[in-house]
């Protein structure tokens, strides 16, 4: 941990969180995470919404409920979201594209707030970042350059003449749908590569998935981002290191062991969505809240992982690097 974090962090537990919102009747937030079906609580990331609740006097279990519901897409999904809908919240939080769909198709009423969906106007959530319209809004990892492309540029800076590069996709996901339809062919003339992609919808078939990347000859690999592959990291991480593949990842924590990261800031979308929820529980309708871009973003460079796969990391690359693993 970096030391402001921890000053931050330690300094946090001595400031009372501001005062709660009256004492009526209590809020209710309905929470739907999709991922492999394994995971059944809050990752880093999304514990980041609670603590930016609680900074702004909302206490879970005092003026405030939040039913959870973790569901994986091909079996628990539509009951999740019944459950979900059947509680009657005041407010529902999709991180990720499958979350955000699911409960856009379950009521135009009730505000939803999504968190991580890459082209929120592409898939027919909102109508304009500026002016989402209806009942939905929140934070997007979409950014005006392209951000996939510079992802690719930064696993070729780690791996000189690395031709083809195998992409990591869930099938499953909508968006991905799309953009590997639009943009990954368009992508790989631009830079002059080639770009397999590896599909894998559960975590079993990750491994299937890798394996036809080295049956490929695929010189590196990249995770295209997903809620799976963000619950499976360690699982994707050490099959990169059984077939030596140099990869590049969409989210922080894959940098324990991972050789690059870059993306968004995910931690501080999630605490960004909480000041949404805030407004929207004063009042606030969500059309009148534009969908926000992120604004903070990590390169993170595992010196260990580089070593490990023979590889030597430019000078170029380190300087820019916010985080350094030795």
């Amino acid at each position: 941990m970096k030391r402001r974090e921890f000053i931050a962090g330690t300094a946090a537990l001595f400031i009372s969180p501001r005062p709660s919102h009256g004492q009526g009747k209590r809020r209710r937030l309905g929470f739907l995470a999709i991922g492999d079906g394994s995971g059944k609580a809050l990752n880093q990331a999304e514990l980041a919404f609670l603590d930016a609740l609680r900074s702004l006097g909302w206490m879970e279990g005092k003026n405030l409920g939040i039913e959870y519901r973790f569901s994986q897409p091909a079996d628990r999904l539509k009951d999740s979201v019944t459950e979900l809908m059947a509680l009657g919240p005041d407010i529902l939080i999709a991180p990720g594209p499958q979350a955000a769909l699911a409960l856009q198709s379950a009521t135009g009423t009730i505000p939803i707030v999504f968190v991580g969906v890459a082209d929120p106007v592409q898939l027919g959530l909102v109508q304009s970042l500026s002016r989402p319209g209806g009942n939905i809004t929140g934070m997007t990892t979409n950014v005006p350059d392209d951000f996939f492309a510079k992802r690719l540029e930064i696993l070729r800076e780690l791996v000189p003449g690395a031709f083809k590069i195998a992409v990591l996709v869930n099938p499953d996901n909508p968006l991905q749908k799309l953009y590997f339809a639009e943009e990954i062919p368009r992508i790989a003339r631009s830079l002059g590569v080639a770009l397999p992609l590896v599909p894998a919808t559960t975590a079993e078939e990750l491994d299937i998935a890798f394996a036809s990347a080295t049956a490929q000859q695929a010189d590196a690999i990249i995770d295209f981002g997903d809620a799976l592959t963000y619950a499976q990291a360690q699982r994707i991480i050490a099959l990169a290191a059984k077939y030596h593949l140099p990869a590049n990842y969409l989210f922080r924590h894959y940098a324990n062991g991972g050789l690059s990261v870059y993306g968004a800031d995910t931690a501080d979308l999630f605490r960004r969505a909480g000041d949404y929820v805030d407004k929207i529980l004063k009042g606030t309708k969500p059309a009148d809240l534009p969908v926000q871009r992120p604004t903070k973003f990590v390169l993170i460079i595992n010196m260990k992982t580089a070593k490990a796969l023979g590889l030597t990391v430019p000078p170029s690359l380190l300087v820019r690097a916010d985080e350094v693993i030795e």
